[in-house]
This record gives C-alpha cells, sequence and structure tokens, in this order.
C-alpha cells in the first residue's frame, strides 16, 4: 500500500519549472505541504528567494570564508553524512582531525606538536568556550586542593568577541572586562594589576580585536603575568583568543612571538572558517600540553561504538568542514597561506591609502602588522553633515555591506567602519569599492541628510 497517495498526475519532466503547481502559490511558511512536489521546482523556488540575500563576496562585514575551491565543495559533499564525532564509524576522518590538531599545534611552536592536545569544533566561539572551561576547572581544582573557596571565578578580558560574554554568563563566571584607554585599540598590560585576583581564572589575549583588526601585545601581556606572580604568588594562565590572526601571523608576521613560545600561554582557540579558509563552520582549539586539560572534561561514550573519548558542547557535528581544513591545509602549505594572505594585506594597504586621501577620514588600522583590514573613523564627526552609519547605507545601495559601529566600552564615543579583505576579495573589487565610498562622500557632502539614529550593524 503507498504511504501517500495522491489524485495529481505526475509532472511532465519537460515543463518549464515556474508552470507547476507549487510555482503558481506563495511558498509555505507555517505548515508543511501535505503532498509531494517536483524537486527542480522547489529549488528554482527556494533559490530565488535565497536571492534576496546580500552578496557574500560583497559582505566585507564578515571574517568568515566566502569563497572555495571546487574541490572543497566536492569534498564537503562526500562528506554530507559524516558525524565528526563518531570518531569509530568514521576513523580516518578522525584521523584527518587529529593531523589537523598536531600541524597547527606545530605551526603556534608547541613544545611537542606531536603529543599535543586539541580538537575540532563548530566554530572559535565553541573552541574559546572549551579553552575557558578548562581555566575555571583547573582553577577549582587547585583552590580546593589549597582548601580556599571556589565560587567566585573571573577572567579578565579586553574588547572581546561577545563568545567570551556567553561563555562568562552561561558557565558562571565574572567578566572583568578591561575599558580601552583613550588611545587604545586593545588591552594593554600595565592595566591587568588592576583587575586580576586569586579568583582569577584567566587572562584571554587576542591576537586581531574584532573592532578594529590588531593584535593586542600578547607578549607584553605575558610578561606583565609573570610580573604579577613574582610579586604576588599569582600563577595565572593566559589564553590566546586567535580567532582570525592564528591563520595570518604565522605566515605575515612570522617573527611575532604571541603562541606556545611563551611559557604563560596554556591554550589557543582559532577559528578555521576565517583566515583558515575553511567552509562555515570549524573552530579549532589546542592545549600547550595534555595536562591543561582537566580529565574531569572528557566524556567516554559507548554507544555510537568503541570507547569514544569527546569534549565538545555538541555532539553531532558534520565532518566535511574539518576535511576541508586539510585539503587548504596540504593544498597550500606554509607558502600558499603566506601568498594569499600577503595579496590580501597589500590590496588592505591600498584601501587604507586611498580612505586617507578622501579627506574626512582619520584611518585607525591601515592593514600592516596585523589583519588584512582596514578600519576608519570622521575625522571631525561634529563639523561632517554626515555620520558613518549615512555611509553605510550609501554604500549598501551598491551592495556593499560595510558596518559602522561604536568601539569597545572606554571608547564607545568613537564610532568606525572597518572592511575585511579575505581570499576571493580581490584587488580590483577593494578599487571598485573605494570609488564608491568617494561617490559617497560626494554625495553626502551636498546637504542634509535624513540619518535617524538607530542601533548599529556588526557582523563578525
Amino acid at each position: 500500500m503507498a504511504l501517500h497517495q495522491t489524485s495529481r498526475p505526475a509532472p511532465d519532466p519537460a515543463d518549464d519549472v515556474y508552470t507547476l503547481p507549487i510555482s503558481e502559490q506563495e511558498l509555505p511558511k507555517h505548515r508543511m505541504p501535505d503532498g509531494v512536489s517536483d524537486a527542480r521546482a522547489v529549488r528554482a523556488l527556494i533559490h530565488d528567494e535565497l536571492s534576496l540575500d546580500g552578496d557574500a563576496s560583497q559582505n566585507l562585514a564578515t571574517f568568515c570564508t566566502t569563497w572555495a575551491e571546487p574541490e572543497v565543495h566536492q569534498l564537503m559533499d562526500e562528506c554530507l553524512g559524516k558525524n565528526m564525532v563518531d570518531k569509530d564509524e568514521y576513523p580516518q576522518t578522525a584521523a584527518i582531525e587529529s593531523r589537523c590538531v598536531h600541524m597547527l599545534a606545530d605551526l603556534w611552536n608547541s613544545p611537542d606538536g606531536a603529543t599535543t592536545l586539541g580538537c575540532s569544533t563548530t566554530g572559535s566561539s565553541e573552541a574559546g568556550m572549551l579553552g575557558g572551561l578548562a581555566l575555571k576547572w583547573r582553577w577549582r581544582e587547585r583552590r580546593r586542593a589549597a582548601g580556599r573557596p571556589a565560587d567566585r571565578p573571573n577572567l579578565v578580558v579586553g574588547p572581546v568577541q561577545v563568545c567570551w560574554k556567553k561563555f562568562a554568563r552561561y558557565f558562571d563566571v565574572e567578566l572583568r572586562q578591561v575599558p580601552l584607554e583613550k588611545d587604545a585599540l586593545g588591552l594593554r598590560a600595565h592595566q591587568l594589576r588592576d583587575h586580576v585576583d586569586e579568583n582569577t581564572i584567566g587572562v584571554v589575549a587576542i591576537l586581531g580585536v574584532t573592532y578594529t583588526c590588531v593584535y593586542e601585545p600578547v607578549a607584553e601581556i605575558a610578561a606583565e603575568l609573570d610580573r604579577i606572580q613574582q610579586d604576588t604568588g599569582l600563577d595565572i594562565p593566559l589564553h590566546v583568543d586567535a580567532a582570525s590572526g592564528g591563520f595570518v601571523a604565522p605566515f605575515l608576521q612570522p617573527d611575532l612571538v604571541w603562541d606556545f613560545r611563551l611559557p604563560r600561554v596554556a591554550s589557543i582557540n582559532v577559528s578555521g572558517h576565517k583566515y583558515g579558509m575553511a567552509p562555515l563552520g570549524v573552530g579549532w582549539v589546542v592545549w600547550r600540553s595534555p595536562d591543561l586539560l582537566p580529565e574531569d572534561l572528557v566524556f567516554r561514550v559507548s554507544y555510537l561504538g568503541g570507547d569514544m573519548p569527546t569534549f565538545a558542547l555538541n555532539f553531532s557535528r558534520p565532518g566535511g568542514e574539518v576535511v576541508a581544513q586539510y585539503y587548504n591545509l596540504l593544498r597550500l602549505g606554509r607558502e600558499g597561506y603566506a601568498k594569499v594572505h600577503g595579496a590580501c594585506a597589500r590590496t588592505a594597504r591600498m584601501l587604507a591609502e586611498r580612505v586617507a586621501a578622501m579627506g574626512p577620514f582619520t584611518v585607525l588600522y591601515d592593514g600592516q602588522d596585523a589583519l588584512p583590514a582596514v578600519t576608519w573613523t570622521l575625522t571631525g564627526p561634529d563639523a561632517s553633515p554626515f555620520t558613518l552609519y549615512d555611509i553605510t547605507d550609501q554604500l549598501r545601495r551598491r551592495g556593499w555591506q560595510v558596518p559602522a559601529y561604536p568601539l569597545a566600552p572606554g571608547r564607545q564615543d568613537t564610532v568606525v567602519q572597518r572592511v575585511l579583505v579575505r581570499h576571493g576579495t580581490s584587488y580590483d573589487k577593494i578599487a571598485l569599492l573605494a570609488d564608491d565610498l568617494r561617490a559617497a562622500v560626494g554625495h553626502l557632502s551636498e546637504g542634509p541628510t535624513s540619518h535617524v539614529a538607530r542601533r548599529p550593524a556588526f557582523h563578525h
């Protein structure tokens, strides 16, 4: 007996997709349809709706990968049914994950990259949270061993991405966010003493601040924590949120010391789907040594087959992104990553020069010494007949997505715009953006605008 019965005749394969029954009505929004529809028509209609989204290649607000080689698409398709967590059923995918961990550990100068512990995640947010959980567990173990209370943990950070605020709220940790100094774009080492204490589980330093794309001075922060330990006895570990910079600094700033070369650095997280150039969504977290990941945080399950250790917030994850990350590591190598990011950095510097020459803007970060990106503000916001929010609106008319938003606490009165230059964003396209930016300035300078204050658009 047929599971579904219908009196409708089967569609003729020669029929145009826009003449089929589902094409002659609005698509369902609140209730599943009763019958089956032609696959070609459903695909075409959903494709039509998706065309109303912005063009991902013009989204210069996002750090995330928006272009990939055809081979990546093929590998992703082959891995469609693989659950990354089921390492017993998909042992080779698990082996590829392990290879990536060790390659990253070696890239970040681990004392012993072949034995370093780490794992893949759904993104750098989850990876950072896992690093934070390890900090909290180790702090709590030390406090209990010393007979001290362990009910008021805090984490000291600068202008961090929202994932760290989520971590603090979800896992009951006080977030001590150090305000920006008036001329700073990130946390400064000398600010730490006023914020750390015996309840501090760790300090987070950012290699690629979301707001401005600069690197915080990780080595200086580590040195200050060393001095704090010498003066007070407080041994406070350092976690590096290298969500973006972890796949940039080793290739564009190889002499910059920010990673496991610093004994104070306990763990590092990175986003594979940002400057790692893997598709959304994959992240990585690596610990300096296995003892820095408490065994209590690792679960062992057997119902997928075998004895399977797992440390993650999510239990089911696609394996394709991990395989795609491995493809990029093999395909590009160190030379290829340096070439791609080097080209992006040169493009960013071109944009910085053109923005600076336009008159009303002050470039805060010009694409040198950190991420391939540019950040600017209005030179005299009170004297300009427009705001950066107006610039955002003008650029959006040409399809560009360039956010305007205030900086972090301490400099929240400063509104900036930021452009990320990623793999697949060509020199020519950014030159066209510069032309449109100049045209927007010219148009807005002609008279009053109808700008209405609103919440800033901000993407990560």
